[in-house]
Order: structure tokens, then sequence, then C-alpha cells
């Protein structure tokens, strides 16, 4: 079976390919790889471009030693270092993005975990900001037990993230203060207290395409539905910093085999795309790209949301309306 009957099958079923079958699209033809994935694209997932926008709610101190990271007290860095915002700065921050027409808001915290403290006080602000903002709220909080899952939950959370960041087999050489069996852990412990899970990865931090099929795999075996695609961008001061740009071909061909594994999911452009060539991003919409995190990064600068509004909609996206002011 070639690529072309492989797309028609997945267009007509919605499965995704199996892991001999994505073995041949890592040596298709990068032009024909990407027709078929777009032709998959259209026939089981949203037309609807998923928008959502981040906010640093805690920033440096972490405890956790991810190579990639610039917030790991064992990297060096410089970032601004605070502890979780306050309720008038998330209420800032919801606001403007529901003004700008994104559907999503999400509070990102650094360390481990949060403790029962700053959860106690986050679910306070999450209220407040449920009650008085018409937004969609995630949270990425790292390793919360059962318990704040629920609470957070109740707080007005809907959906939980939490990254398996890379392959099972190479994230042990990126990480070792935790292992991918605890994010799997933390994602069960979210979809259990009611909430949806979104959870992706970074590529271009030195693993092989083949791997990359193995954490898309592993995300489709969870149930994933909304999967953030980052692309590293090596942050001077980290362990990573020297790595190698992933080529722009490479990043399309990723896209198209993760449409061809998880063909109904949200891929979601998270970050490094800022560097990406125009006919690139282009092409990543049109070839599997549904979703993005729209604006800043973490600790780096995201896509111009105005243009990034216009690049979708040149895709043939419908995008959600900005709210009236």
């Amino acid at each position: 079976m070639d690529i072309f009957q492989l797309a028609d099958r997945v267009a007509a079923t919605g499965k995704g390919v199996s892991g001999m079958e994505a073995e041949k699209l890592a040596v298709a033809p990068l032009g024909h790889l990407c027709d078929c994935a777009s032709r998959i694209t259209e026939a089981c997932a949203s037309r609807v471009f998923d928008t959502c926008s981040i906010i640093n709610g805690k920033s440096g101190h972490c405890p956790e030693d991810c190579k990639w990271c610039a917030q790991s007290a064992h990297n060096h860095a410089v970032i601004s270092e605070y502890p979780l915002v306050d309720t008038e700065r998330l209420l800032e921050a919801a606001e403007c993005s529901r003004k700008r027409g994104i559907g999503r808001f999400s509070i990102v915290t650094s360390g481990k975990r949060l403790s029962g403290k700053e959860v106690a006080r986050l679910c306070r602000s999450v209220k407040v900001v449920a009650e008085r903002v018409d937004i969609s709220l995630c949270l990425s909080a790292g390793l919360l037990s059962a318990e704040d899952m629920k609470a957070v939950r109740e707080a007005g959370i809907t959906r939980y993230h939490c990254n398996l960041e890379s392959a099972p087999s190479w994230f042990g050489t990126l990480c070792t203060t935790h292992t991918t069996e605890d994010k799997i852990a933390t994602l069960k412990a979210a979809r259990d207290a009611g909430l949806e899970i979104c959870s992706g990865g970074i590529i271009g931090m030195g693993e092989s395409l083949g791997q990359r099929m193995e954490l898309a795999f592993l995300l489709r075996d969870l149930g994933v539905k909304s999967v953030p695609v980052n692309i590293l961008a090596p942050i001077p001061g980290t362990p990573l910093e020297n790595e190698p740009l992933i080529p722009e071909d490479e990043i399309l061909r990723t896209i198209a085999i993760l449409r061809f594994i998880l063909p109904d999911a949200a891929l979601r452009f998270a970050g490094g795309r800022a560097r990406l060539s125009e006919q690139t991003v282009l092409a990543a919409y049109r070839t599997g790209i549904n979703a993005a995190i729209m604006g800043d990064m973490l600790t780096t600068a995201g896509a111009d949301i105005d243009t990034d509004f216009a690049r979708i909609r040149s895709a043939g996206y419908e995008l959600r309306q900005p709210a009236k002011v």
C-alpha cells in the first residue's frame, strides 16, 4: 500500500497508521507526504482553528534538570524569577486573550509540582477568573496529585497540560529528576478527575524521527487529543544551547507523520515556530497544524498574533471572533 492509499484509508476511517506503515512515511517524498497529510487533516481534523495563550504563572527556581529549560536551577540561563502571580495579573492576561479572540487561557508554573498552599492559592484565583472572564481555562503545574487535580477542576480548570516532551527511549537522556512514567501518571490523574488532557513534546533535541513516532504512538495510546508541537529554540545557559537547529523540511515531515498517526488530534504549534519561514508556516498549517499557542511563550518570544491570524485564515481555517469591547 503506497502513501496515497494509506492517506485515503486514514481519511475514510479516521484510524491512524500502524508502526510498520509509519516507517514508510519516513522515506516518502516530502511533497507527496504533505499532500497526503493535508487530505487527512481536511477529512478528520477540526476546521475551526483551536487557539490558546499561556502565562508564566511562576518562573524559575525549578529543581528539575531538564536540559532544554531556561527555568531549571541546574542551568544558567538568564530569566526573570518570581513566585506565583496574583489574581489581578491572571485576570488581566485572561481578559486580554479573550478580547483578541483566543479560545483558551493556560496558566503554566515552574517546578516539579505546586505545593499544597500554592494549589489552594491558585484555586482561589482561578475561581475569580472563571467567574469574570468568558474563556476556557487550562493549567500546567507539574506532577499534581489526584486530590489536587480534583481541586483545580472544581475551581474552574477544564484541561490539564503535561508534556511528555520526548519518546520514553530518549527522555532519560534529557532529564533525570522525573520520568515518562511520572508524566503518564499525572495525565491519568487529570483524566480521572474529569479534566481534558493536553500533551505533546519538543522536536529537535537530538532524537531520531523514529523516536518522534514513538512519542506519537504513546500519545495515541493515552487518548490525547490536544498535542503541542514545540520546536527546540536553543537557549543560552542550557545544556542544549549549541544543539543544531532542526531543518524546516524535517519539521514538515514530522508534522505530516503526526497527522497520519493522530488523524483527529489538535496538532498545536507551540514554542520555536517564530524562526520559521512564511512558506514553512503556511505549509505546516495546510499539512496538519490546526491549533496554536498564540503570542509569547514562557521564556521566549512567540509569533505575532495578527500575523498568525492572517496565516491561519489563508490556510482555510475558521477562527473564533474577537470579543466586542
